[in-house]
């Protein structure tokens, strides 16, 4: 976030107001001219700027309760973000203020959107930080007075373009200025005080909680053809949601594997990470595994955002995919003989939120009359008739493995769907399937080793599952597409 200009307006009542201090910023102005192109508005002078500020917060012409330019229906007043219509047509948006007795601290900032339509105000990050950098401000020009002292007003005004160098340098805030004395180099800051940086917008206030979420997901290429090589895949995401008290509150999380997980590789980190293990960044999947390979645990000590976000993502290298599958298609007397055999690998929880298989069938006609056998769950015929949907529940069977057999003639009228990828006898099952609280690689978070250095004990809450996504099996008998030994997306 940047600011295009920045202004302090002193107001007394029934006196005519005045502009303290006002900075220009010719590097964001230039920024701000290449974003909107034709559309681009100046910043007019300060006069102007005073009196269409003092004349949209009702502080100008008291005697005049109802200006149409402020108060007609037609317009849409968009606090705490002003709208000052300039000559002609055009219009300053948005100029953030804050108001405190007499003293109206007013900035613009950078939008790197298009102004028209008008974003929402909650979408534009600049507005929130806008906010938070005019607050600091605020407490650093008035101390904890409620209202500005003249001469230590004064004071602090006249400091205030040397701390703006250092706090929000060529119109980018780095941080908040001090409250009630200069962020110079010269001062020296208590050893208990915390800078709130300019990056967090606000402090949490409540019950503190701890959210910890790991998600796998599997993809798989399988063929059934001993000419073909299977090809599967495994990359997690660990989500962090953290309300905790304080300005930079220390957080630690631990991801830990089994004796026998798989080690963690190609692991990238959020920036709010403040230090890592050196051996934990390099492992990585080009390279051959090794009995040396990192293997846990994985500690990620951080100061976390407001938002959720992502700790830390990884990859795995699993010996088997979850479920192993065979498709064979096979034409007989003007009908599509189809055998399916699912079978869910020893090692993998026999607990689904979901799982179904799809079966697609291009460059057809529709399905007239289908007939199905399958050892466990539901098939159903989608409306469009070209679709084979086998709902599977939340379990296989004991024996963990289930099958399909059905024999379709397709007689409808209209075509189904088309792919130049699939002909013939060229066609794939999808599989869509969720496991709560497991991961391939073994990898969970213990919550007893969830570390937060705060005032107030924070709830810690931790999950895990697995997730497919690109989870295909090829027809054995039919062509199916190979791509150096990689997967396809």
């Amino acid at each position: 976030m940047s600011l295009r200009a920045l202004w302090i307006v002193s107001h007394e009542k029934g006196e005519n107001g005045s502009i303290r201090f006002s900075r220009r910023f010719p590097t964001v102005e230039y920024r701000a001219k290449r974003l909107a192109g034709s559309s681009y508005v100046a910043v007019p002078e300060d006069s102007p700027v005073l009196q269409l500020i003092l004349l949209e917060l009702g502080l100008s012409s008291p005697n005049k309760p109802y200006v149409a330019q402020r108060d007609d229906c037609i317009y849409r007043p968009r606090s705490p973000a002003l709208e000052l219509p300039l000559n002609g047509k055009e219009t300053l948006w948005p100029v953030l203020s804050v108001s405190q007795g007499s003293l109206i601290l007013a900035c613009l900032p950078l939008v790197d959107v298009p102004s028209e339509p008008r974003p929402p105000l909650a979408s534009l990050l600049s507005v929130s930080q806008g906010l938070t950098f005019l607050a600091g401000l605020q407490t650093f020009l008035l101390g904890s007075g409620a209202k500005p002292d003249g001469d230590g007003l004064a004071s602090r005004l006249a400091m205030l373009p040397s701390v703006l160098l250092q706090v929000c340098p060529l119109g980018t805030p780095l941080d908040v200025p001090l409250v009630g004395v200069p962020a110079t180099s010269t001062v020296a800051t208590s050893a208990g005080t915390q800078k709130q940086p300019a990056w967090k917008t606000g402090l949490h206030r409540g019950r503190a909680m701890v959210n910890v979420a790991v998600v796998e997901t599997v993809r798989s290429m399988q063929y059934g053809n001993q000419s073909r090589q299977d090809l599967w895949d495994v990359y997690g995401t660990v989500t962090c949601k953290c309300e905790v008290e304080g300005v930079l509150p220390n957080v630690t999380v631990t991801l830990s594997l089994p004796q026998n997980g798989s080690p963690l590789q190609d692991i990238l980190v959020h920036p709010c990470v403040t230090s890592l293990d050196s051996s934990i960044l390099t492992a990585s999947s080009v390279d051959n595994m090794d009995s040396s390979a990192f293997s846990g645990p994985y500690k990620f000590p951080f100061s976390p955002p407001l938002e959720p976000f992502r700790l830390c993502s990884y990859t795995s290298q699993v010996p088997v995919p979850p479920i192993l599958g065979l498709y064979r298609l096979k034409e007989e007397d003007n009908q599509l003989c189809v055998l399916v055999s699912l079978k869910l690998h020893e090692t993998v929880k026999n607990t689904f939120e979901y799982c179904e298989a799809q079966l697609p069938f291009f460059n057809r006609n529709q399905m007239g009359n289908v007939d199905v056998k399958v050892s466990s769950g539901q098939v159903e015929v989608t409306k469009e008739k070209n679709l084979l949907v086998w709902a599977l529940g939340q379990k296989f069977p004991k024996s963990r493995e289930v099958t399909l057999n059905a024999k379709i003639i397709f007689s409808g009228v209209s075509p189904g769907p088309s792919d130049p990828l699939c002909t013939g006898l060229t066609a794939y099952i999808k599989l869509l399937f969720k496991v709560p609280e497991i991961t391939l690689s073994g990898c969970y978070v213990d919550q007893h080793l969830v570390q937060v250095y705060s005032s107030a004990k924070p709830r810690i809450l931790t999950s895990r599952e697995l997730l497919s996504k690109e989870y295909f099996i090829w027809n054995s008998t039919g062509t199916a597409p190979v791509s150096n030994g990689q997967m396809m997306v």
